[in-house]
């Protein structure tokens, strides 16, 4: 992700300036940006304080880390799908295998997922 050359606290300041009634224009020659760069901030942060800004990037943060979880989690599943798949044995897509047949109070990982998961550590 790219680093921009203003902080929060410098976006924040820029568009306190614009609410006090600093002209656009001004604001952006004395601050060396584009009033491009102005309106995204004010639709981006407009009617913000500093520290909803900081709670905003903290989720995003968060946010991102769960992304990632998910995407790892989910190549961990297709990996073991296919060891499954490669071991000849047969993979359900239901919840309990075949219905009625299994006894769902006593719940135990099969033998081919511990091989699976003794083989991948």
């Amino acid at each position: 992700m790219k680093n921009g050359r203003f902080s929060d606290a410098q976006i924040m300041g820029i568009l306190k300036q614009a609410e006090s009634g600093m002209p656009v224009s001004e604001l952006c020659r004395e601050h060396g940006m584009s009033s491009a760069s102005f309106y995204k901030w004010r639709a981006k942060f407009g009617g913000m304080d500093a520290f909803m800004v900081s709670q905003m990037k903290a989720m995003a943060d968060e946010n991102r880390r769960l992304k990632r979880m998910y995407a790892e989690m989910s190549m961990q599943n297709d990996l073991l799908k296919e060891a499954l798949e490669k071991s000849g044995k047969v993979i359900s897509t239901t919840r309990g295998g075949r219905e009625g047949s299994r006894d769902h109070s006593r719940r135990q990982r099969p033998r081919i997922c511990q091989w699976a998961f003794e083989s991948m550590g």
